[in-house]
């Protein structure tokens, strides 16, 4: 038997169609191991910045089955994604099994062919690219805890920062600054409704817009008033020629556009295609096209469009470090035209298909035209408008919504009269430059050469969840919160968040990839001046309590005295100056909000008054003071019981506690009696396992709380049994 390890269980159930007997396919289910949450323990950086991986927790199981069927196994094959996280993945495997002799089998899509083919080709681990993903994953490690630390110290407590997610966070904050700067003009657009002698209505828009509101004014009663015709007709016959197939990048921004899918759902969804077979691998940065593609994209155009617009071609990569190896995103077969299990795949799939198919075809012929018109006897501005006649669909008949909003006109001649309907005249306002999308913010990224084709997403979620962006309607704007920490990057360490520095150590990770630079190397030339840097800023930047004056006239609602920002964990507000002795405070925008509680009593460290402030476990209090005085007042008062005794040692009752996941049960008679559970308990006893029972959900409000029972999630059970009974 041979043994062959993908990622995905759906992608294991696929192959396992393919290969049939003789065959054992099992999923490590993505990452086997990964670095401990401690950065001393994950590093060993004199050592030449070894890292110190651990088994991923709750993976235990999985590495156990898979030493187990490698051991029956007369060959083990490791099948994961064919790019640096993929190869990194195998080599964890193959570390953490204490696989031996283990093959590397690499394919692109999940059809038959293509897996039979790649098992007849295996290789060894590419450690060049094993080592390229393991620097990166330490460089963010290294880069994330330090500056994350600093900014604890400096800002506030729970901020972070990020190789990649700290230069896409400026980029919104630079946009920002743009937008509150931009400094709004008046200006008029001036139009008229017209119909041409073939009863066709058009809308012509005047070549001028006036600033002064006398000039709009005098073009807009000439309009009213004079008669109109054709003066000028400009036509020329143009191609268009079909885009590139996608690249992740570009999927992402055309099914954001299109699909209103954010860039992580539509990899999500891509990712759910490819693993059915439907679509090749994802996450690519090559326009290239498989041979045999081509081959079977010209018979599926030809078929359903016609000979006369198969025109097959090839499309040049634009980023110098794309893997050609690699394909782009294309249906595995393009003759399917419908693919996927829901409407989102459905939808995606289609995009995908109709964007490849585009590629090979034919230019579309257009006829671009202009209509230039104006009143008799001139005296104003030329008005018109612009559009096009399509002579040949082309490549638009697969992909017809490319066209956009280009506008089909009606045929007119010069000299032609155009019968005024009416003429507007719209006062406006210059306006800001947009803020990005998530699409944008992708195809700025790609532009500027910052992150790789497996990043995009998950940096646009990781600014988001952090709470340093926020979505307004499809833009990207970035929070009180974030803007703080972008610019106390940009005013500390400016050089590790510019695009230079961040596309040039994504090169030299492509440089390790490809084994043309060092591991340790590569890593020594960024820590080394990098953390010295660090250290400095630790030393000469105090922490930053104070953001800055309020707008003047912003007075304490308490007492009337001067007010300033500062930053708390929901984002930036307006603090009293003479906090601790006043708590007045309110929020930005102006309006009083309710400051820290002071209790009354004093700190008995430093005299400074104590309050009540709210932290991850709830509320606490603690001296006025801080950071200078770290004083807090240990919490005496008894836990709240419930009355229902503990079943485990028959003495304690079942008390109310806080943790860092919200409230829990457990034993009054800790740590004598260890025994907790999650939610409030019922008194009733599980009539299955014995165990205590507490309260549920709406759907069961009753469940045991013995995790391994079967009362702990009835409805799974019940799905189990029906799907065991049918």
């Amino acid at each position: 038997m041979k043994l062959l390890i993908v990622e995905s269980p759906s992608k294991a159930k696929t192959i396992s169609k393919y290969l049939g007997a003789g065959f054992k396919v099992t999923a490590s289910v993505g990452h086997i191991r990964d670095l401990p949450k401690s950065n001393k323990a994950a590093l060993d950086i004199p050592g030449g910045f070894v890292p110190h991986y651990e088994v991923v927790k709750g993976k235990e199981k999985i590495v156990a089955e898979i030493q187990t069927l490698a051991d029956k196994a007369d060959e083990v094959l490791l099948a994961t994604d064919p790019d640096r996280e993929g190869e990194a993945i195998a080599w964890h495997i193959a570390q953490a099994a204490g696989l031996k002799r283990p093959k590397r089998v690499v394919f692109h899509e999940i059809t038959e062919s293509a897996i039979k083919e790649a098992i007849k080709h295996p290789r060894g681990i590419d450690q060049n690219l094993r080592q390229a993903q393991e620097a990166r994953r330490v460089l963010d490690r290294l880069v994330g805890y330090d500056l994350s630390g600093l900014i604890w110290k400096k800002l506030r407590y729970g901020l972070s920062a990020g190789r990649v997610q700290s230069p896409a966070l400026r980029i919104l904050c630079e946009r920002e600054r743009e937008i509150r700067a931009f400094v709004p003009e008046d200006y008029w657009v001036l139009s008229v409704d017209v119909e041409t002698h073939a009863k066709e209505k058009i809308t012509l828009t005047c070549a001028e817009e006036p600033r002064d509101e006398k000039v709009a004014s005098n073009i807009f009663e000439t309009a009213q008033k004079g008669k109109w015709k054709v003066t000028d007709l400009k036509e020329s016959e143009a191609k268009r020629s079909p885009r590139a197939p996608f690249i992740t990048s570009t999927l992402q921004q055309v099914a954001s556009t299109r699909l209103g899918f954010s860039p992580s759902r539509t990899m999500q969804i891509a990712q759910k295609l490819y693993e059915s077979g439907a679509i090749t691998y994802m996450r690519t940065d090559s326009t290239t096209l498989s041979k045999e593609a081509v081959a079977t994209m010209a018979v599926a155009i030809e078929k359903e469009f016609g000979k006369e617009f198969v025109d097959l071609r090839e499309y040049k990569t634009k980023s110098k470090n794309a893997q050609e190896a690699h394909e782009a995103i294309r249906p595995t077969d393009a003759r399917v035209k419908r693919a996927g299990h829901s409407k989102e795949q459905q939808d995606l799939y289609a995009l995908i298909r109709a964007r490849t198919l585009a590629s090979q075809m034919a230019d579309a012929k257009l006829l671009k035209t202009k209509i230039i018109a104006n009143v008799e006897g001139g005296g104003i501005p030329d008005f018109g408008v612009t559009g096009s006649r399509l002579l040949f669909a082309g490549w638009l008949l697969a992909d017809p919504a490319a066209r956009e909003d280009d506008v089909e006109l009606p045929k007119v001649s010069v000299a032609d009269p155009l019968k005024l309907i009416e003429a507007h005249s719209d006062k406006k306002q210059t306006a800001p430059p947009n803020r990005y999308s998530e699409a944008g913010l992708v195809k700025e990224l790609e532009k500027r050469g910052i992150g790789r084709p497996s990043t995009y997403a998950s940096i646009t979620k990781t600014i988001v969840d952090r709470g340093y962006v926020e979505k307004e309607n499809k833009s990207l704007k970035p929070t009180a919160t974030g803007e703080v920490v972008s610019e106390f990057l940009e005013k500390h360490f400016a050089d590790i968040i510019s695009d230079g520095f961040t596309a040039e150590m994504e090169e030299e990770l492509d440089d390790i990839a490809n084994g043309e630079r060092g591991y340790e190397k590569t890593l020594s030339d960024f820590y080394t001046p990098f953390l010295k840097q660090v250290k400095k800023k630790d030393k000469e930047v105090e922490k930053i309590s104070n953001l800055g004056p309020a707008p003047e006239g912003t007075v304490c609602p308490k007492c009337g005295a001067p007010m300033i920002f500062k930053l708390g964990k929901n984002g930036k507000f307006l603090s009293c100056d003479r906090f601790p002795d006043c708590d007045g405070a309110r929020s930005e925008d102006g309006t009083e909000m309710e400051g820290p509680k002071l209790t009354g009593e004093m700190c008995p460290d430093c005299g400074k008054p104590l309050i009540e402030r709210d932290g991850r476990f709830g509320r606490f209090v603690a001296c006025s003071n801080y950071p200078k005085c770290k004083y807090v007042k240990k919490d005496e008062s008894a836990p709240v019981t419930t009355g229902i005794k503990c079943p485990v040692c028959k003495e304690g009752e079942m008390a109310e506690r806080r943790g860092r996941y919200g409230i829990f049960y457990s034993c009054s008679d800790y740590p004598k009696c260890k025994y907790a559970i999650k939610a409030k308990p019922t008194g009733n006893l599980c009539k299955v396992c014995g165990a205590l029972m507490m309260e549920g959900t709406k759907t069961i409000p009753e469940r045991c709380s013995d995790k391994a029972c079967p009362n702990h999630n009835p409805h799974k059970t019940e799905k189990v049994e029906k799907k065991g009974s049918k």
